[in-house]
């Protein structure tokens, strides 16, 4: 498959400004955050079945009453700015031109996962704000209840107004489904948004995060879908500018304001890449995002254990964090993460691309 130059401009321009960005305005973000000490006033955590985690708080208490909270601001806000210089210099230049072309806002491929990236940004911000002020975030229902009517909406309007209702199968084609694509889309969208917890290790969740939405914005591009392309590379170039910062010793941490829209977000641009896109994209997330997979699960099957047998299966879940405990020093965890990342990105988008 050939491609003409201006595609690829198109993709690389918008990671690239993002990343410039995410670095520009770091120190400025750095200055409020310990200005305003954006962090727990009452170090430690409390599991999701409301114990205290002791595991963790031997790992990490310490830190979390040093390091700012909402360091996702710098995502965000660096593809906020970059879509909306794009999209200005799409007014001022002339048509046809170079520059008019890199305007990456479309109705039919990048509306919706914008606005689902700006409410996820919004909800992660105030969860964490409250999580500041107050010593504890918004209530997971509440949370939970949000991306519920959130993927339900989208799901729907995929199914009643684009006319999605299949799946596709790599070396298969399409599995119809019908309507049963919009719990799909739904289950997608909270089993995505649980794998937020990966954000626990200095570097570990910039790094993943980066690579799968590179992965993605590769598949996107393959399949001619350059806007999608473009929005998935400035996310991952606006990740990696946070990754910058948040290598040991991280200058601040994710959190959900921008676990949020990162993976609600990758939520969507999942679902755009399969049959809208003649692609798979979903049935090769499990595979481009395992980590995430992962993550998730040793989570269900730690608290699944405790409740049913009583027992724990890891020393601390999610597995990076029992890796931790069993002594592996943090950075050996990132980069061995990043590690599996990458190769199976690549498997998946090798799988994606011949299936």
């Amino acid at each position: 498959m050939t491609f003409d130059p201006t595609d690829i401009i198109k993709v690389f321009i918008p990671t690239t400004l993002a990343f410039t960005i995410g670095i520009a305005i770091t120190p400025i973000l750095t200055h409020y955050l310990y200005t305003w000490r954006v962090w727990k006033r009452t170090p430690g955590k409390i599991a999701l079945d409301g114990n205290v985690a002791h595991e963790f708080n031997k790992l990490h208490q310490e830190r979390e009453g040093k390091t700012p909270r909402m360091g996702g601001i710098l995502i965000w806000s660096s593809v906020i700015i970059t879509v909306t210089i794009l999209a200005l210099l799409d007014l001022i230049a002339a048509d046809g031109s170079t520059l008019a072309e890199l305007n990456l806002l479309s109705r039919s491929q990048t509306w919706i996962p914008l606005m689902v990236f700006a409410l996820g940004a919004i909800v992660g911000f105030l969860n964490d704000y409250y999580d500041v002020r107050h010593d504890g975030g918004l209530r997971l229902r509440v949370r939970l209840s949000i991306i519920t009517l959130m993927s339900f909406a989208i799901g729907t309007w995929f199914y009643a107004k684009v006319g999605i209702d299949s799946i596709g199968i790599p070396y298969f084609g399409e599995l119809m489904v019908g309507a049963l694509i919009v719990p799909v889309f739904m289950f997608i969208s909270l089993a995505i948004y649980a794998s937020g917890i990966i954000d626990g290790i200095d570097g570990l969740s910039g790094g993943v995060f980066g690579i799968i939405y590179a992965a993605y914005a590769m598949l996107a591009f393959h399949q001619g879908q350059y806007d999608i392309a473009a929005l998935a590379g400035a996310i991952g170039g606006a990740t990696l500018a946070f990754l910058w910062f948040n290598i040991p010793p991280a200058r601040f941490w994710m959190t959900e304001t921008g676990t949020m829209p990162l993976t609600l977000t990758l939520a969507v641009i999942a679902f755009m890449t399969d049959t809208l896109g003649n692609g798979y994209g979903i049935t090769v997330f499990p595979i481009i995002g395992l980590l995430l997979v992962v993550t998730v699960v040793s989570t269900v099957a730690q608290m699944l254990s405790k409740r049913v047998r009583g027992t724990k299966i890891f020393r601390v879940a999610p597995l990076h964090h029992h890796f931790e405990a069993i002594g592996w020093p943090s950075y050996k965890v990132t980069m061995r993460y990043w590690v599996i990342g990458i190769i199976v990105a690549m498997l998946g988008l090798i799988i994606a691309v011949t299936g």
